[in-house]
């Protein structure tokens, strides 16, 4: 079936380029169609408490999506003005400020002590500000561009909604760069170690066409994260360049044998399925066990990238030759000779100093698993974001001027006493750190008549049986203060309402840190055991998987180490993704070198031959595999002003340098002094299996000497 396909590819080379090339419409709709999500906390498990809070935040109070108005130096004639501009854009819900519940005519000293508290601070004064849609919709951001526009310099935008908004918008203007610097480094680092000058782009022509597919069938998904999106393509583009590379080289071997090209194509095509349908897998599994986070940003990068790698060796196998076909008098014509340095003495220096090597190897663990589980992680999302942007320029005047860091809101019962109710926020405010608790009782208790309060606090504070308490808090999220608060309020909470929610940014960023700190365990375990079956299975050994994945795992540890060794802090996500992506994308130089590593001593050398020659055949591969994966994501690192996305970046490129470096200077001597132990506990790791039909035919022979026996 594969001879087939690939014959008839080959034979008409222009037009399977012109189906590709026609195929890339429906894949650009579909990339345009797809949504991005830039709450990251949206991808909290939907049965935490404090997802389920949102939920009611949003229906029925409307309250997911709230912001916080600072106005500064300016009357109250003014705020009173802008708070009715307010309540005009579209997908605002709603305004409240001192003018819905005292009037502006009261003096500031007369107004009841927790409303002034809350909504003035020295000059400057606060509303919220509520919107109809959830906080990360694309209705609530165009409405908070909006609210924007109708305010002045002293009018200063806060809250998660805000934050979500300017990074969509530093995301949208940074990502163009972020593709055109990797396509650039990329095309660098191709241009040194390839042999032909054209090659280069004809490679990038085949990726960049994995990655609009990749892209385009999204749209099922339905939306992807501005993680995923920020480094799906780049990451793509370096995982799978060794695919491209290892077609280009078989279609060179098999040109010597065939005098039509095309029959070499034919040949090199058949080889690289059965090449890359198993080397991939590694790849694979380790996107794939992202998907079992509970944080279901995992399994939305993990889809995406598992896809883009399938998708990377369809258009390998289906779509390069034909490329190559075309432009291959281009490719001979612009050949010259590669930058990789030969690495012989290097090799026999390691074969030679073998026994130390396997020490330092085995001793370099102790160092890089201490740093690696030392390294420090933030969750605070915005931490990762310029700090001159106006959200967080914001978010910094309403914890200075106003003591809220954060803001945790609490769905009650609406039918709970009177005097358990006041009793209740007595004790919360006694909590430390709490700056103020407002709720519809609160409101009451400071002598507003019911029939006075104005309907839209009412609906703000009193939903369907619930009321909603809102707390602020002077400690930051995701901090061991707030984790301390939370936890003490909760149990006064529990103790009136068992049934009670706490949610908010707090709530959320603690529910993030207990199911990172899981997932990362799960998600290693995962990726580390599939790809030791895979292993396994390919090498009918259990002590060669045992040995790879080890050495592997030295060097994401080591990877890991530097952030604290280089005293830098990491996102939380950064982890988990590293681990999984560094190890599935780089065990295959360790995987490389092994096979050929097998193959020579197969064919009766000896193991310090074999490993030599495995050794020298490998290395060229790995570090323009290693320097391409490299290339690409430094770039993103360099341009990101999200440190988010640039920390996973740069650990990324680290990663591929770091095993790299293990895989040409450790893994030769590590299989050299390992090669007896696989030689006794694998199947058939000297000798070749025989043929099928071979093994067929031993049967055939053996069944009557096993009769007349």
């Amino acid at each position: 079936m594969v001879e087939k396909i690939a014959h008839k590819l080959t034979r008409k080379p222009k037009l399977v380029a012109l189906i590709a090339l026609l195929m890339l419409i429906p894949a650009i709709i579909g990339y345009a169609a797809t949504r991005i999500n830039y709450d990251i906390l949206s991808y909290l498990p939907q049965d935490l408490p404090s997802s389920q809070g949102e939920q009611m935040l949003e229906e029925p109070f409307h309250m997911a999506a709230t912001s916080m108005l600072i106005v500064e130096n300016m009357p109250a004639g003014y705020t009173n003005r802008l708070i009715q501009d307010i309540k005009e854009v579209p997908g605002v819900s709603s305004a409240i400020w001192i003018s819905n519940l005292v009037g502006i005519q009261v003096p500031v000293e007369m107004i009841p002590a927790n409303f002034r508290d809350m909504f003035f601070s020295g000059k400057a004064t606060m509303m919220l500000i509520q919107y109809d849609h959830a906080g990360a919709s694309d209705e609530t951001m165009e409405a908070i561009e909006q609210v924007r526009r109708v305010c002045n310099e002293n009018c200063f935008l806060a809250g998660f909604s805000v934050v979500v908004k300017d990074t969509r918008d530093v995301m949208d203007s940074e990502l163009p760069i972020f593709v055109g610097l990797a396509v650039l480094l990329a095309l660098a680092a191709m241009s040194v170690t390839l042999e032909s000058t054209v090659l280069p782009f004809v490679y990038l022509a085949s990726i960049g066409m994995a990655v609009v597919y990749n892209f385009g069938s999204n749209i099922f998904l339905g939306e992807i994260s501005y993680i995923t999106k920020a480094i799906a393509a780049v990451l793509q583009l370096g995982v799978t360049m060794d695919y491209s590379i290892f077609l280009y080289h078989r279609y060179e071997e098999e040109r010597e044998h065939y005098d039509d090209k095309r029959d070499a194509m034919t040949q090199a095509i058949i080889a690289a399925f059965r090449s890359l349908s198993g080397s991939s897998l590694t790849t694979i599994a380790g996107f794939l066990a992202l998907c079992f986070m509970r944080l279901t940003l995992g399994r939305d990068i993990g889809i995406v990238m598992a896809k883009g790698v399938v998708l990377g060796v369809a258009t390998v196998i289906l779509v390069l030759p034909s490329l190559v076909l075309i432009f291959d008098k281009q490719i001979d014509k612009h050949r010259h000779k590669t930058l990789i340095p030969s690495f012989d003495r290097v090799n026999s220096f390691i074969i030679r100093r073998r026994v130390p090597i396997v020490v330092l190897t085995l001793v370099l663990f102790l160092p890089a698993v201490y740093a690696q589980r030392h390294a420090e992680i933030y969750y605070k999302l915005d931490e990762s974001l310029p700090r001159d942007l106006p959200s967080i320029i914001s978010n910094e005047k309403l914890k200075n001027d106003f003591d809220m860091a954060t803001s945790h809101f609490v769905v009650l019962r609406d039918d709970i006493s009177a005097s358990d109710m006041n009793e209740l926020e007595t004790r919360m405010e006694a909590v430390p750190g709490i700056t103020s608790v407002v709720s519809y009782h609160s409101m009451l208790g400071t002598g507003i008549p019911d029939f006075f309060v104005p309907s839209e606090v009412k609906d703000m504070l009193r939903q369907e049986g619930y009321q909603l308490m809102m707390i602020n808090s002077s400690y930051e999220p995701a901090t061991d203060q707030v984790a301390r608060q939370l936890d003490q309020m909760n149990e006064i909470i529990f103790h009136y309402d068992p049934e009670a929610m706490v949610t908010g940014e707090g709530a959320m960023y603690r529910d993030l840190i207990d199911t990172s700190s899981v997932d990362f365990q799960i998600t290693n375990y995962i990726s580390i055991a599939a790809i030791f079956l895979i292993i396994a299975f390919v090498f009918r050994s259990v002590t060669v998987p045992l040995v790879l994945v080890a050495t592997i795992e030295l060097a994401i540890f080591i990877n890991q180490g530097c952030c604290y060794f280089l005293g830098t802090e990491i996102p939380f996500i950064a982890p988990t993704i590293i681990s999984c992506v560094q190890l599935g994308a780089t065990v295959d130089y360790a995987i490389l070198m092994t096979s050929r590593f097998q193959e020579e001593l197969r064919s009766g050398k000896s193991r310090e031959e074999a490993i030599r020659i495995a050794a020298s055949s490998s290395d060229a591969s790995i570090v323009t595999s290693a320097l391409v994966l490299f290339c690409a994501t430094l770039g993103v690192s360099f341009v990101s002003s999200i440190d988010l996305i640039g920390s996973i970046c740069v650990m990324l490129s680290r990663g591929a340098l770091i095993s790299a470096l293990v895989s040409i200077f450790l893994m030769p001597a590590v299989l050299y002094v390992c090669e007896p132990v696989f030689s006794k506990t694998g199947l058939n790791w000297r000798n070749a299996p025989p043929p099928r039909e071979r093994r067929r035919k031993v049967k055939q022979e053996a069944a009557p000497a096993g009769k007349a026996s």
